[in-house]
């Protein structure tokens, strides 16, 4: 059964007049004029009683701790061009709106066949991995960073591929998932992305990629863009050449502190992008017209240089759809917020027939269940569906588009090529569901 404490990987808070839902007193945000910190700047918040606990000095952000005087005191600093504290967002939430619970954590038994678990995985298929495989193209060469949770770090599909050097806990809770729960955030996109070609359990996208795993937000989900910042200029710095953030979190374009966040980001994914990393993000699971939401901020989806990414999935799969690329229910859409699909799962079968099973590869299971994205979790693997499935399918996608170009293109370069390679969906050319069409590996 569907478990009620699951996770929907996307949060949008309530419209307000302020960031304040969720927002800890303490950490403060400070973005100065230009991108380098000057030590009299540093004098003078240190005067008005902050203490510098990060200085993301390659974008002329400080994560400072101080009591509630603090803003007062910093904005009259000459030094500092916006102020906000450090919210604490939901980056991912237990269930939808609706209370539809995205998370099958039934562990199937293995089959004891080569990556015994590829049948279920039929994202790769939507993607025309195998295919690429098949020709040489895995990944290979190609750095992947994943800003997510904590990871399973001796996941035997994980590990063979972590750069544990370049990897980084930014949160304080430790790099790996501490939770005692199959279900990992972090660990289900990293293996979509590059789970190994190990003959063991399931295999990424670009299975020979290498994973970066940097940790932003805390286990259960929350967390701060002061701290997503830190992980995209992180990843830039250790050579990421693929960014994937599969989170996000959406408030009022009005709200109090809204300016330093969207600059900070925009100073953060500006400073990776021309470090030569593409960034990919998810969308977001609210079924929002981002074309019609104006007033509302997605970060990181609308910051610049980011591309992000709407899910696609099969109703009835296992009962004997062949359509994979239906637009999910949840998936939010728009052209300004869209810039391509890719398979995120879909729950509208499993809430129409969720009694009626199926089966395939030797589990029987309720048939809706298998529309949904199966990957590695925490000790072993399960299956979830959102927009923060369908980033990583992108992000593998991209991985291999870099090895087969030699691994020379800049991001721009790549978000052309992968245009080039998308599948025309919906209305020809660019629309509000599918955007530049469904990411396919090279063909």
């Amino acid at each position: 059964m569907l478990r009620k404490h699951t996770i929907a990987f996307f949060s949008m808070l309530s419209v307000g007049s302020a960031l304040s839902a969720n927002v800890q007193a303490d950490p403060w945000l400070v973005v100065v004029h230009g991108n380098e910190v000057r030590q009299e700047t540093l004098n003078q918040i240190a005067a008005a009683g902050g203490q510098v606990t990060r200085n993301i000095s390659q974008i002329g952000v400080l994560q400072v701790e101080a009591d509630e005087n603090f803003g007062q005191a910093a904005r009259a600093i000459a030094g500092v061009k916006h102020l906000s504290s450090d919210s604490t967002f939901q980056f991912y939430h237990p269930v939808t709106e609706d209370g539809v619970s995205l998370e099958y954590a039934s562990n199937p038994p293995g089959s004891g066949d080569d990556d015994f678990f590829f049948d279920l995985q039929w994202g790769h298929d939507a993607v025309n991995a195998p295919e690429a495989w098949n020709n040489g193209i895995t990944g290979k060469g190609v750095r992947v960073a994943v800003i997510d949770g904590g990871y399973d770090l001796d996941h035997p599909d994980l590990a063979p591929n972590i750069y544990l050097k370049a990897s980084k806990d930014f949160t304080g809770e430790g790099l790996d998932y501490s939770i005692d729960d199959t279900f990992s955030h972090g660990s289900h996109v990293a293996g979509t992305i590059a789970a190994a070609d190990n003959g063991f359990g399931t295999i990424g996208v670009a299975p020979e990629a290498t994973l970066i795993l940097l940790k932003a937000l805390r286990d259960e989900g929350s967390g701060s863009f002061g701290d997503v910042a830190a992980a995209i200029v992180h990843a830039a710095d250790y050579g990421a050449d693929v960014i994937n953030m599969s989170l996000g979190a959406s408030f009022p374009a009005s709200a109090e502190g809204a300016a330093a966040l969207k600059v900070m980001m925009s100073r953060a994914t500006t400073y990776a992008h021309n470090a030569g990393s593409t960034i990919i993000t998810s969308a977001g699971n609210d079924a929002r017209d981002g074309d019609k939401d104006t007033d509302t901020v997605t970060l990181p989806a609308d910051s610049p240089h980011v591309i992000s990414i709407s899910a696609t999935g099969p109703r009835g799969w296992a009962a004997g759809s062949d359509d994979l690329n239906e637009l999910a229910v949840y998936s939010n859409y728009g052209q300004s917020l869209i810039d391509f699909a890719a398979p995120g799962g879909d729950y509208e079968y499993y809430l129409t027939n969720g009694t009626a099973n199926c089966e395939v590869a030797g589990l029987l299971r309720p048939c809706g269940v298998f529309d949904f994205v199966f990957s590695t979790g925490n000790g072993g693997w399960y299956w979830s569906v959102g927009t923060s499935m369908a980033a990583p399918h992108a992000a593998g996608v991209a991985a291999l588009q870099l090895q087969a170009n030699g691994g020379q293109l800049k991001p721009a370069q790549l978000e052309s090529e992968l245009a080039h390679e998308a599948l025309d969906l919906g209305k020809p050319g660019n629309d509000d569901d599918f955007g530049g069409g469904l990411v396919q590996a090279p063909r």
